[in-house]
């Protein structure tokens, strides 16, 4: 059935009767109304004025085959035509689930063998929360229950989720974290000390864990989790002195050291994995987002041999566990998306050839008076916007100043996302050469028009 033909203003009237958007002042979006996004293809959007828009952010950070992959569609067609749903519960499972596991097994790091189906990448990290404090009852030590995380980290937008994450506008709005939960100093360099060596800092901001471990005590601490770049937080990318001690802090004090692969799984730092990027070996590894390529909501937590040892062989029942648990025509299309991300070599190219052009020409928007750093890692990138370089002076309201140039970007027909004052690029792995130029071109026309705009230029 196809949809009615409706104007852009009349969407936008059923929108704002209807529908509560994620992250959302409603006020302000009644009074704006809704951008109203009809179709996809490749690495394009359309709007429903016919605007033609380069999606810069690949979704939300997940579209990393494009739009449009009829493969994908067929898959969850022919999927619904043989087993539409079926649970995972009471000793069933099916071969969509199956095969997905197995494809998984192979993709992921070696010694990670075993995966919990979820519905998201929020609920990834729920069932960290529940299958980290699980594990060391098994092993006889209740009293490991602290999680370590990091000051403006997203882990998802659940209680666990949100609490997990290190965003106080969060925790304002929900009394949270729940206890049990840690925040220390993340690694952002230029936000924090752009004038200190950047291994020194790196060291410094990673030692803050230890430090933290010793206030609690390392008896009473179960896990740190990190994301291997903070991708909704900003793109903050760690010093390279960052990970390495990291590794060795949780190695020494028997942590388990949780990699949240959320954003950076499936091809978006030019490697299959983050863990891959930063040579980690993560305990538990949270996944979604490219994993279906946005295609349909699934996630999942990937599970170290050593911990699915104890949960295996030790455990009774987990008592955890959801509807869509390795939904069939989830895993069906998140197999064949896999599949096309292997056979094609689609995360090989962009780590090898697109991601090394991306990031050498987001660089030279760092020469614009507006940019006080440019900062990537395969394919995605980052920009502070700054009222003055030298010396460095930033914008006593950078929310407005970086909304204001979020929407000039798409009114040039390119989506970036403004997170405060930084504008942020994640585009879809397919991204040609010919679309890194019009990217940057659009990305310098924003530029130099959030410029003229607050009267500078």
């Amino acid at each position: 059935m196809s949809q009615p033909q409706r104007s852009t203003a009349d969407w936008q009237r059923l929108d704002a009767a209807h529908h509560l958007h994620p992250f959302t002042d409603y006020g302000e979006l009644g009074a704006k109304g809704s951008r109203i996004i009809t179709r996809a293809e490749g690495c394009y959007l359309w709007d429903s004025d016919g605007n033609q828009i380069l999606d810069g952010m690949a979704g939300l950070w997940c579209v990393n085959i494009g739009y449009g992959r009829k493969e994908l569609a067929e898959a969850a067609y022919k999927q619904m035509q043989e087993l539409p749903y079926y649970n995972n519960f009471f000793q069933c499972s099916h071969p969509p689930a199956i095969e997905l596991s197995q494809l998984l097994s192979e993709v992921t790091p070696e010694h990670m063998k075993h995966v919990f189906f979820t519905g998201s990448g929020s609920d990834s990290n729920d069932t960290i929360l529940r299958m980290v404090r699980y594990y060391w009852k098994l092993l006889g030590k209740p009293y490991k229950k602290v999680i370590i995380s990091r000051e403006n980290a997203y882990h998802g937008s659940t209680v666990a989720g949100a609490s997990l994450s290190g965003m106080k506008p969060m925790h304002g709005q929900g009394d949270l974290p729940i206890p049990g939960i840690e925040h220390i100093e993340q690694p952002y360099h230029f936000g924090r000390a752009p004038d200190m060596d950047p291994a020194e800092f790196g060291h410094q901001a990673a030692r803050a864990l230890e430090r933290r471990i010793d206030e609690i005590g390392e008896c009473n601490v179960a896990a740190f989790i990190a994301e291997p770049i903070q991708g909704a937080g900003g793109v903050i990318i760690p010093p390279d002195s960052y990970w390495p001690e990291i590794k060795r802090i949780c190695a020494e004090r028997d942590i388990l050291l949780i990699v949240d692969e959320v954003i950076t799984g499936f091809g978006r730092l030019g490697t299959w994995f983050g863990s891959q990027y930063y040579d980690l070996k993560p305990d538990l590894m949270p996944i979604a987002k490219g994993l279906s390529s946005g295609y349909m909501p699934i996630g999942g937590v990937m599970v170290s041999d050593h911990v699915a040892k104890v949960v295996i062989e030790e455990g009774g029942e987990f008592f955890h566990g959801y509807t869509y648990s390795g939904h069939p025509v989830a895993a069906a299309v998140a197999a064949e998306n896999i599949r096309i991300l292997r056979d094609e070599g689609i995360i090989e190219r962009a780590g090898a050839e697109i991601a090394p052009y991306l990031q050498a020409r987001w660089r030279e928007l760092g020469e614009h008076p507006l940019v006080g750093e440019t900062r990537g890692v395969g394919m995605v990138a980052a920009l502070e916007l700054v009222k003055a370089k030298q010396p460095l002076e930033r914008f006593e309201e950078p929310g407005k100043i970086g909304s204001l140039c979020r929407d000039l970007s798409v009114k040039n027909g390119l989506v970036m996302r403004a997170v405060g004052g930084t504008m942020i690029i994640s585009p879809p792995l397919v991204l040609s050469r010919e679309q890194v130029d019009e990217l940057i071109d659009k990305a310098r026309r924003t530029l130099d028009e959030t410029y003229k705009a607050i009267g500078a230029g």
